[in-house]
């Protein structure tokens, strides 16, 4: 019996025991609380991210981003959407009329072109984003400069882990 079915008040539940399609990608499981810092990939100045999954067949990844102080992600847009949800802290758009706060939701649709930013209320942001397409790095006049794509961030994430200690078998494990 696992752990969930030990709970009180489940006992009486049947478990069940269905195997996944030899197809089916494995289920992928972990706590970040209590994270090595190495697993934390400087993107820009006072800006980490910690990727939790690479979805190569959908090309799209989940992270944790996290910025301090003068926090600045960069302009850029998404031809895909992305959510995103507050973990803590403040933070928002240059061009956008909302703060993200604790708790927060946003759904980003494809096309939306901003500027991420550290709201100083707080200082800090962590934030969840389920990226579903690549990153497209814009100059001020919305001209693509750069992007990223699940390939790239796999690319940059492994240079990463490899040079830390961490190796290539860390990031294989969340790819699916």
């Amino acid at each position: 019996m696992n752990e969930m079915a030990k709970l009180s008040g489940f006992e009486h539940l049947e478990h069940i025991d269905i195997p996944l399609p030899k197809e089916a990608a494995t289920e992928l499981f972990f706590q970040t609380d209590e994270d090595d810092e190495r697993m934390w990939m400087p993107i820009g100045d006072n800006v980490w991210i910690r990727p939790l999954l690479f979805n190569v067949v959908q090309g799209t990844w989940c992270n944790i981003v996290k910025a301090k102080g003068a926090g600045l992600v960069g302009r850029h847009r998404h031809p895909a959407p992305v959510l995103g949800f507050t973990l803590e802290g403040t933070w928002g758009y240059l061009e956008g009329d909302w703060i993200g706060r604790a708790g927060s939701f946003v759904y980003e649709p494809a096309g939306e072109t901003h500027t991420l930013v550290v709201h100083p209320d707080e200082g800090y942001m962590k934030v969840l984003f389920h990226n579903m397409g690549p990153i497209l790095y814009v100059d001020e006049k919305g001209e693509q400069t750069g992007y990223e794509d699940v390939f790239t961030r796999i690319e940059m994430y492994k240079k990463h882990c490899e040079s830390n200690g961490l190796g290539e078998a860390f990031v294989d494990n969340i790819c699916r």
